[in-house]
């Protein structure tokens, strides 16, 4: 079986959003990077399924250099090799739709079988990409899966999606396929010293971004906006609780409109 994975470098999310003068973009002067957390959990999954059924697993990441720190952590975790998207001089704004189109070129020349994507991304948070890749590739996509049991011998498979009111969908879905997985399939392992070793001699295949991307991107920022700074909390105290209650009540309705 061929794996394909999606890793993305994002803001630690610690970091603090500052934007340049006159909105036009983030100053990312002082950030820190690390791997998408949901991408994690897609890079555990992609690794746990090799195990099972041995092939190959690469993963793929779009960005600047240092999106290849995400790559080597996804092979110091097991993954085989990787594919780097580079951007670097790509001034144009990429959004999912150009990010997905220049991945699905990658997936369109290693034909993978499967392809793990993270379920969504601490930056941006659209969580479009993997459903695009899998669009532009042409094989269905099951998101927010929790459970997966294998049949026929990894050719299909049955998996079960949470939804509201603590309902369980249950789908059946025959490989090529894209799975983005949600928290609960795995817990991602950390990296072992020997595996930060080998990762270091595993390959990571260069693709500049300007060749992959011809087409403009569907979105276009206009500026960029802080959300406003919260109203400062309200103290209630030193009166009988009945009345504070009914005091607590009326700025909910009022000032609040909660109620």
């Amino acid at each position: 079986m061929k794996i394909l994975v999606l890793a993305k470098h994002v803001p630690d999310t610690e970091t603090v959003i500052k934007i340049t003068s006159g909105g036009k973009a983030i100053d990312e002067a002082d950030f820190k990077y690390m791997v998408n957390p949901c991408d994690e959990y897609a890079m555990e999954e992609a690794i746990r399924t090799q195990e099972k059924f041995k092939g190959e697993s690469i993963v793929v990441s779009v960005g600047p250099s240092r999106a290849q720190e995400t790559i080597r952590k996804a092979l110091a975790m097991g993954i085989d090799r990787g594919v780097w998207i580079n951007t670097e001089g790509f001034s144009s704004y990429l959004d999912s739709f150009t990010i997905a189109s220049a991945i699905a070129k990658v997936v369109a020349e290693e034909k993978p079988d499967l392809i793990f994507a993270g379920l969504n991304t601490t930056d941006e948070g659209a969580g479009n990409v993997g459903p695009m890749v899998a669009e532009f590739a042409g094989m269905p996509s099951l998101v927010n899966i929790s459970k997966i049991e294998w049949q026929n011998e990894g050719k299909s498979l049955k998996c079960e999606r949470d939804v509201e009111g603590g309902v369980v969908e249950v789908y059946e879905a025959q490989l090529p396929l894209l799975i983005a997985p949600h928290q609960n399939l795995n817990d991602p392992r950390f990296p072992s010293l020997p595996g930060i070793m080998k990762a270091k001699k595993k390959p990571i295949a260069e693709k500049k971004a300007s060749e992959l991307i011809t087409e403009k991107a569907k979105v276009e920022v206009k500026n960029y906006k802080l959300p406003p700074e919260k109203a400062p909390g309200k103290i209630f105290k030193g009166k009988p609780v009945e009345e504070m209650v009914v005091e607590v009540a009326k700025l909910l309705r009022s000032e609040a409109k909660v109620i």
